[in-house]
């Protein structure tokens, strides 16, 4: 949405403004401030939430939570700040700003949980929220796609983390994150981890962006630049990576891991690096630059060694940095000059220099450049990848990357800003207002201050490192910097950075010639399967919703039969059926009545005697139930039985008397060999399934309380009507609405009969 198109002046200066909103994260952040300054790490807090499955809403607070934590509610507050000034005069910006302050209340449930069921039910917020705020323009089908594409992703995504959660869980014993992290050394021989870790792999690459997830974020760029801004610096897109990091100090000495973690990572980076260049797009190159970063991070939490988690928390902290600046700077080009096109965008600098100076320093810190806290990022990088042994190979990767890192911020900050100024253009550009200017400045000016004093973020970095690397010493971090390697690998990503940057337009005319690759990858694999899915539900429309009803009933009863089969064979209880010697005659009798009737059933054709052979089950039911203890239930049956038969048959009788449709008559006569089929099928999976159950040891707990606590609790000694009508009241409160509602039914039938005695 572009923000020129926001409001007509006249609505700017009466609609109210939505400032004093930034008010809550800011508040969120200077409390957050002031009790890491006070109080020390960690913090843990718990509440019973659901006693009966013993899960407790956990909070727990270290080093890489507070990081998280500063991220999401400073960058927050810059970002209402930004997003009151982008969205001014726009009615629809009240929602914008609801929907972010909830989903930033949900990634900081989400990145404090201590419970995992806790974070997965914040972890789904999360999924929800981002699909309301990317399709915020719903007007629009681009926006509507791009949402429908995130929530089906991340939300599939979820479901698979849900399953390695529960199965993590039965492994360690617990769904305490700090406790499983500690029973992790015993659970390294179990078969099952493998499985675990790659469910939980499918949940944070989904969320993350990782191949073969990776095109859903770019395509999220349908929504306002502050969401924009805000989802890929610090919020949504890093969760993923968050939890893998996390899980780091449990699983990093795991082959599978790290192997994992590299491979994926690496290959995303990469992708993400090549796709960047096919952009013209501002903000499509952003995003897909933010891929290309999350791929690196999820490479550096694969790494083995410590320095490996002091580079994964620099480089979260320089990525959110720089990179919100440079979607800022994104919103204020749309806003001043209409468009994010590269190619239209030359010059800019003489119409809105504040924005040319964020952009600079912003892209300072994006390259990696001296002075800049990104050179601190990269510092650490270098380090984690000379210790990371075997997998140093990964930097021929990671220099392509960071090349292609260097020809963006060159692109973003010269040829925008620094070009000749000869495009034509239908408005005259002009500046931002300054709520538009002041957050990209400051977060700038935050990232030359720690660029020139890092030790101002020293400890912050160190307590994050020392939560994924529990043996890293957070007194150490200074001495982990060494300026010359990462100046000697600086000159070489710098020049190839810069052969990218002056060879941008030849390398996307080459790509493009490459184009029929698309057609083999993930995101042409999702478009197919989503053209599919209302191809098969029209295939199952018409196979099933066919209009016969004996064809319902055969569909239901065959999917019941090979549910209740399968889980016959999974299950395998491995017992006896029961001898017929154990068993008292009037219940074989009962049995053998019941059996009579179903059998009849299927042999008779017409409907009335079908109707009276039926009644043989019911009534061989009652005679069960009275034979077994249960008179009550028998009297029931008995009477309901009777009135069932009589009404059916006055009914049918009633019926008799009109031309049957020939369709009935085909349809029954095509459906009688399946249905007898799949009945006896049915019939014979649920008596065996009924005897296996018979043959298991009663367990008269149950019993013995209703037996126990009839007389006290509920002043009767008839214990079946106790159950029925005190601790089961809701239940039959029920069937006695649905007694009514027959009986109600069957008013038209009793008016015709008396009509008929008339």
């Amino acid at each position: 949405m572009s923000a020129a198109n926001a409001g007509s002046p006249a609505m700017h200066a009466t609609a109210p403004s939505a400032l004093p909103l930034a008010l809550v994260p800011a508040s969120l952040f200077v409390l957050l401030v002031c009790n890491l300054i006070v109080v020390p790490l960690p913090w843990s807090v718990s509440w019973p939430w659901i006693p009966a499955l013993d899960v407790h809403f956990a909070l727990y607070v270290d080093g890489l939570s507070a990081q998280f934590l500063l991220l999401i509610t400073g960058i927050g507050t810059l970002v209402a700040v930004y997003g009151a000034g982008y969205l001014a005069g726009d009615a629809r910006r009240w929602r914008v700003f609801t929907l972010l302050l909830l989903f930033m209340l949900a990634m900081i449930g989400a990145v404090s949980s201590d419970h995992l069921l806790l974070l997965f039910v914040f972890w789904e917020l999360t999924s929800v929220l981002s699909f309301l705020l990317v399709g915020f323009d719903h007007a629009r089908e681009s926006s509507r796609k791009a949402a429908q594409q995130a929530l089906l992703i991340t939300g599939t995504g979820g479901l698979f983390l849900l399953a390695g959660i529960i199965l993590l869980a039965e492994i360690g014993g617990s769904y305490s994150l700090r406790q499983l992290i500690a029973a992790a050394p015993a659970m390294a021989d179990d078969a099952r981890l493998p499985a675990a870790l790659t469910l939980l792999f499918l949940g944070a690459f989904s969320k993350s962006a990782q191949f073969p997830f990776h095109f859903w974020l770019p395509n999220a760029m349908a929504a306002p630049t502050p969401v924009s801004a805000y989802l890929h610096s610090a919020t949504l897109v890093k969760l993923g990576i968050y939890l893998l990091a996390r899980l780091d100090a449990a699983f990093s000495d795991l082959l599978f891991w790290e192997y994992s973690l590299v491979g994926i990572g690496t290959l995303t980076a990469v992708l993400a690096a090549v796709q960047t260049v096919r952009e013209r797009d501002l903000k499509r190159i952003l995003a897909w630059s933010t891929v290309a970063t999350l791929g690196t991070l999820t490479m550096l939490v694969g790494l083995p060694g410590h320095g490996a988690a002091l580079a994964v928390a620099a480089l979260f902290f320089a990525h959110a940095l720089y990179k919100a600046p440079l979607f800022f700077v994104a919103g204020n080009l749309d806003h001043g000059a209409g468009t994010r096109d590269i190619d239209r965008l030359t010059g800019m600098r003489r119409h809105l220099p504040w924005t040319a100076a964020a952009a600079l320093l912003a892209a300072l810190s994006m390259a990696g450049l001296p002075l800049s806290f990104g050179f601190v990022a990269k510092d650490a990088m270098t380090l984690a990848k000379v210790e990371a042994g075997v997998f140093a190979l990964v930097s021929h990767a990671t220099l392509f990357v960071g090349s292609v890192s260097v020809a963006v911020a060159a692109v973003a900050a010269i040829h925008i800003f620094w070009g000749r100024d000869n495009v034509g253009r239908d408005a005259h550009p002009h500046e931002a207002p300054v709520t538009m200017l002041l957050p990209p400045l400051l977060l700038v000016a935050l990232a030359v201050l720690f660029g020139l004093q890092p030790t101002l973020v020293d400890p912050l970095l160190g307590a994050a490192a020392q939560a994924m690397a529990p043996g890293f010493d957070p007194l150490q971090v200074d001495l982990s910097y060494d300026a010359w390697p990462v100046a000697e690998a600086s000159l070489a990503t710098f020049g190839f950075g810069l052969l990218i940057y002056l060879g941008w337009d030849r390398l996307r005319t080459l790509l493009d010639r490459a184009r029929e690759l698309d057609e083999i990858g993930p995101e042409s694999w999702y478009w197919r399967k989503l053209k599919f899915v209302p191809k098969l539900a029209a295939w199952l429309t018409r196979r099933l919703q066919h209009g016969v009803l004996p064809g319902y009933l055969l569909t239901l009863a065959g999917a019941v039969t090979l549910a209740l089969l399968a889980a016959l064979l999974v299950g395998r209880p491995g017992l006896e059926l029961p001898s017929a010697e154990t068993l008292p005659l009037p219940v074989i009798g009962s049995a053998l009545l019941i059996a009579t009737g179903a059998l009849a059933a299927l042999l008779v054709r017409d409907h009335l005697v079908l109707l009276l052979v039926s009644g043989l089950v019911g009534y061989g039911s009652a005679l069960l139930f009275l034979f077994t203890g249960a008179p009550d239930l028998a009297f029931t049956q008995f009477a309901v039985e009777t009135v069932f038969v009589v009404v059916a048959a006055t009914v049918l009788r009633r019926l008799r008397q009109l031309p049957p449709p020939l369709q009935v008559a085909v349809s029954e006569a095509r459906w009688r060999p399946l249905a007898l089929a799949v009945s006896i099928a049915l019939g014979s999976v649920l008596s065996t399934l009924l005897l296996l159950a018979a043959a298991l040891p009663f367990d008269p707990q149950l019993s013995d309380f209703f037996s126990a606590q009839s007389v006290p609790a509920a002043h009767g000694r008839n214990v079946v009507n106790v159950i029925i009508v005190d601790f089961r009241a809701l239940d039959t409160l029920g069937e006695i609405a649905v007694v009514a509602l027959a009986l109600v039914a069957a008013l038209p039938l009793l008016k015709l009969s008396r009509r008929r005695i008339s």
